[in-house]
């Protein structure tokens, strides 16, 4: 069976049924919902000068991620813990709006999944700024 979009049988190791371009307009959509975000926008802005190539970069990683192109190299979670304006906190309205453009832009389906992958990788990151950011003698964190 053949993906309709590109014509090529699809990966067998991909997440679910989804096109790089799909990937790339809803990382598009998002970024610029980031951009206006009240809280979220303005963390993204001091760190991010070149939004294209950032936005390139992401959709690398969820690529990666979802369709196993081996398209991202980087370690965003040195990134996320070693930013001091990336709070803990950021994550669930980070998530939450990521979510409402997935259901703006896919099927439910596809949505529902990539949202599942997002939220798990999503808290990974909480825990590791969480955990990395607290003093070395102080009892976990177990929220």
């Amino acid at each position: 069976m053949t993906h309709p979009a590109t014509d090529t049988p699809p990966n067998p190791l991909r997440k679910f049924d989804i096109t790089g371009d799909e990937i790339d307009r809803v990382v598009g959509v998002f970024y610029a919902r980031i951009r206006t975000h009240p809280t979220l926008g303005p963390v993204f802005a001091a760190h991010i000068g070149d939004w294209p190539s950032h936005e390139a970069k992401i959709a690398g990683f969820w690529r990666n991620a979802i369709l196993r192109e081996g398209s991202y190299n980087g370690n965003p979670m040195r990134v996320h813990v070693s930013t001091p304006e990336i709070q803990a906190s950021h994550f669930p309205m980070w998530l939450d709006l990521f979510c409402e453009v997935l259901n703006a832009e896919l099927p439910a389906e596809i949505a529902v999944r990539w949202d599942a992958l997002a939220r798990r990788i999503g808290e990974g990151f909480r825990m590791g700024v969480v955990s990395m950011r607290q003093p070395k003698d102080a009892p976990p964190t177990l929220f």
